[in-house]
């Protein structure tokens, strides 16, 4: 074949010699504008350089910068460039690992006897953008393996090294430009004068290839956008996270507290993190009530050898406490809550008319997470899953995965999610079960989501062990993305602990088991809700809903019997009649963002009222306790109606 046929999307199409590049087809199939925006293409599906060779007939689609492709291949070309200006600028003394695109952004890994600081990134920067103004061209090089270990050998690059070392294929690319050259699979852009707007944000420790036991190095974090415009957006974003973050205004506002002499990845919650904390779960509890749930308690521990039946020492062991003997007989802190509701399951017979069984419970696990892993409420190694489990028949189980999707973002939106990215993951390398249950489970959550009429995306080999799952990642007000609700279909734990029920024919079938969570970890999702809504929480989830501020010690007594008639009554109140001026009291209950402050003067105690005053500084007409009590009830209850 001497000639292939190239076509783009709107249908043109043209002639070319074989081993035309992709940029040479450009230029005759596409517009200026549009090649001007392009960086990379796709041929056949697969990305590409636009120096790379076609040799195959093939529809070519063009990789524009400001696209979420695009960004991805200019972050990852900014990441090598702020490599090479380290070389340049530090020397042969810096070793370089590895560098990725990431959400958001890129990172290098390096080895450096001195680990770099922020100090370092004005002259990183400044170095990048001369590399840029280089506009050297960026040249994919293939070598032998071997021949490709040798030569990072003699340039005493010893993570190159074994990173090929631990490759299978004959053969690996390399990019260059200038006189920096780096393993990778690509694209890139053609030249270096496409990196016009970037910005170094932070640096970190990261342990090689995430082995405490490993070289720990510097990681250096970037950002890289097509305009300064967007730039300027996501670096007003990240202001606007600083000032949401929930680690800091959990602080603030006496929310929990972290300590090192209780042990890390432990929450400990304060009286008003508490309160929080009740709040959602009685709203949690009397919404599942609702829909059908009963709710189970379970042990904190079970004997080593139910996690063995289970499977999760095979799978998760990793992840698990080590054992406790008792008794001469092995106990592990759990993981999970599921073995515990197949054991209530089994502990009576079932009959095909009791089905779908709906159990909940709110119970804590525990995992371990690498110390460094471990963030505020994110990420932490005890913590109280909202958990469910459904055991239903086969011909129940699209509608039950249907309801639960219904509870699931009802429940988001009453929390004030209305946005969320959804996914299905499919099985893995890794998995029990067999291939018809496999299909069937996967095919039973598709359905019930196009039956919801719910857009989402395949995620390929990322189910759990035992079956496919829903995942879905609600979005903030700030718009960044955060992993909560799953839903889990589970052929595997009925087989393995034996789980029947007597079907209509008097023989024993096994039943389908639902794994779901809503919330995902509650500590999480508190995390989560305290940098959605700033720290200032709606009305019906406040933990303080009013404070009453009196203005002398005159009206002590009476504040005093307004705040124990509101608490009778259900309002969660406080009172701060400290000897302070008011507008210090009012500035400090606005800093603790309770919804209302109930200020009570001579005229107040005298009529038997209190001055509502809102956190935002509007005044509400004067009332009595009883009719304020009336109307917080009111919002809340029609906040939980919604």
């Amino acid at each position: 074949m001497t000639e292939i046929t190239v076509s783009v999307q709107d249908g043109d199409k043209d002639v070319f010699a074989v081993n035309t590049s992709a940029g040479e087809a450009l230029r005759k199939l596409v517009s200026n504008k549009v090649r001007k925006q392009t960086l990379a293409v796709l041929y056949n599906g697969k990305a590409m350089d636009l120096s790379a060779p076609l040799q195959e007939d093939g529809t070519l689609t063009p990789i524009l910068v400001s696209s979420e492709q695009g960004l991805e291949i200019l972050r990852h070309s900014t990441a090598h460039a702020m490599a090479q200006a380290v070389k340049e600028l530090y020397g042969q003394d810096v070793k370089v690992a590895i560098g990725p695109a990431i959400e958001d952004g890129f990172y290098y890994d390096f080895d450096r006897e001195t680990p770099f600081s922020p100090d370092d990134f004005a002259d990183i920067e400044a170095r990048m953008a001369e590399i840029a103004k280089r506009r050297q061209v960026i040249e994919r090089v293939e070598m032998p393996r071997e021949e490709a270990i040798a030569f990072f050998q003699e340039k005493e690059e010893p993570y190159k090294v074994e990173l090929l070392e631990d490759m299978t294929d004959d053969t690996v690319s390399f990019y260059q430009q200038g006189d920096f050259i780096d393993l990778c699979r690509g694209p890139h852009i053609p030249d270096t004068s496409w990196l016009r707007v970037f910005k170094l944000l932070r640096v970190a420790g990261s342990y090689w290839r995430g082995d405490e036991k490993r070289q720990m190095l510097t990681r250096l974090y970037g950002t890289a956008f097509a305009d300064k415009k967007e730039l300027k957006k996501y670096l007003n974003r990240l202001e606007e996270a600083k000032k949401r973050d929930h680690r800091k205004l959990g602080k603030q506002l006496g929310l929990f507290t972290l300590s090192d002499e209780i042990g890390p990845g432990l929450i400990l919650w304060q009286p008003r993190g508490a309160m929080l904390r009740k709040c959602i779960e009685d709203y949690w509890k009397d919404e599942h009530y609702r829909h059908g749930y009963e709710l189970l308690y379970t042990p904190h521990i079970a004997r080593q050898d139910l996690w063995k039946t289970s499977g999760h020492l095979d799978f998760y062991g990793e992840n698990m406490y080590a054992p406790m003997e008792i008794d001469e007989v092995k106990y592990q802190l759990k993981p999970m809550n599921c073995p515990f509701h197949i054991g209530v399951y089994n502990a009576n017979k079932h009959s095909y008319r009791e089905f779908p069984i709906r159990w909940c419970e709110l119970g804590t696990v525990y995992r371990y997470e690498r110390t460094g892993a471990l963030h505020g409420l994110m990420r932490v190694r005890g913590f109280t899953q909202d958990d469910a489990h459904i055991f239903c028949r086969p011909d129940q189980l699209e509608e039950e995965i249907f309801n639960i999707i219904d509870l699931n973002l009802h429940i988001l939106q009453t929390f004030g999610f209305d946005s969320y990215d959804v996914y299905l993951s499919t099985r893995p390398e890794k998995y029990v079960g067999s291939d018809e249950h496999w299909e069937l489970s996967t095919q039973a959550l598709k359905q019930a989501m196009e039956k919801k009429g719910l857009a989402y995306t395949v995620d390929p080999g990322e189910g759990v062990f035992y079956g496919p799952k829903i995942d879905i990642k609600i979005k903030d007000q700030i718009g960044r993305s955060w992993q909560c609700s799953t839903i889990q279909v589970d052929f595997n734990l009925p087989e393995r602990f034996q789980v029947t029920y007597t079907g209509k024919d008097g023989a024993k079938h096994q039943p389908i088991m639902i794994h779901r969570a809503l919330m995902g970890s509650l500590e999480r999702f508190i995390g989560v809700l305290i940098e959605h809504y700033a720290g200032s929480f709606p009305l019906w989830m406040a933990p303080e809903q009013a404070r009453i501020l009196n203005i002398t010690d005159d009206q002590a007594e009476y504040c005093t019997a307004v705040y124990e008639e509101l608490r009778r009554k259900g309002v969660r109140v406080e009172k701060d009649l400290r000897n302070e001026k008011l507008n210090y009291k009012i500035r400090e209950a606005q800093m603790m963002k309770v919804p209302y402050m109930l200020i009570i003067g001579e005229r107040e105690r005298e009529e038997g009222t209190v001055t509502v005053r809102k956190k935002n500084g509007d005044n509400l007409p004067p009332m009595t306790p009883g009719e304020f009590a009336d109307m917080v009830a009111g919002e809340c209850a029609e906040a939980l109606a919604a």
